[in-house]
């Protein structure tokens, strides 16, 4: 029996990973469960584990070339082990955005791999975010934002190691990749998503490989609901049975002006003028 190609879901949080989910869990011959996955985390963990066993040091020392190979063997089989009810779908979809983080060793694992990088505008993800802060003042941010003013806040949402600074990074370091890894992305804005579903769609089945299906932007399956509970419901995944483009977010001048500047390379690879 063949094994499903590995296509990850990866990019920018608010950018349309929940519909792009949606959207590709009703093609026949993609296994998606929508939600996100801690598949990624789970393989980062065990690199790191590994890393510091002492048996597996020592089995390096004896003979590299078959404890390495067994290395690889076990993580290949977790990897695609965890999505063994996929059997008879030319395609497994998991969505996490680490994964365009450790393309690298996705790719070491399953060489047939593909990763779909969401984009947005940034201005619109901060203030998607924001918005949906101001519907739940009474709680706050895992990472204890809510005391911030707005500009403080949209600062730590951007930083190195926050919600939208750390994909950003990730996004950025394409740029070094080799060319064979940068094949295997596809990067696919969130107002195409938008605009235009029915072409877009269309585009990504044809790169996946698969055969295209007509999608019915009025008519959408609805699965399994995310969990937003853990993220103190500051970002929700809410699934709709039709697309809607959103109202775009009214971004204070200041916010629009410093996020444009500080990532100018995102605009001018993405979203030139």
């Amino acid at each position: 029996m063949s094994i499903p190609s590995f296509v990850g879901v990866t990019g920018l949080p608010r950018a349309g990973s929940t519909l792009l989910c949606q959207l590709l869990s009703m093609h026949p011959d993609i296994h998606c469960e929508g939600y996100s996955s801690p598949l990624c985390n789970m393989l980062l963990g065990l690199r790191r584990m590994v890393s510091d066993d002492q048996f597996m040091l020592a089995q390096l020392d004896n003979g590299f070339e078959a404890a390495y190979g067994h290395l690889q063997g076990g993580m290949e089989g977790f990897l695609r082990g965890w999505h063994r009810d996929a059997s008879g779908k030319q395609a497994v979809v998991d969505k996490n955005r680490a994964w365009l983080h450790c393309v690298e060793l996705l790719l070491t694992l399953a060489p047939e791999a593909k990763l779909i990088v969401c984009l947005r505008d940034l201005g619109q993800i901060y203030g998607s975010i924001e918005a949906q802060h101001q519907k739940t003042l009474l709680l706050d941010f895992i990472d204890h934002l809510a005391d911030f003013d707005r500009f403080g806040r949209a600062d730590q949402f951007f930083a190195n190691d926050k919600v939208i600074g750390a994909p950003l990074i990730s996004i950025h370091a394409v740029a070094d990749l080799p060319q064979a890894v940068k094949d295997r992305l596809y990067f696919l804005r969130f107002e195409d998503l938008m605009t235009q579903p029915v072409t877009t769609m269309k585009q990504l089945f044809q790169w996946l490989g698969l055969p295209a299906i007509e999608v019915d932007p009025e008519c959408l399956s609805v699965g399994p609901i995310e969990s937003d509970s853990h993220y103190r419901m500051k970002y929700r995944h809410t699934q709709h049975t039709r697309i809607t483009a959103p109202k775009q977010h009214d971004i204070p001048p200041r916010i629009q002006a410093q996020i444009e500047s500080a990532y100018a390379w995102y605009y001018q690879l993405y979203y030139p003028r």
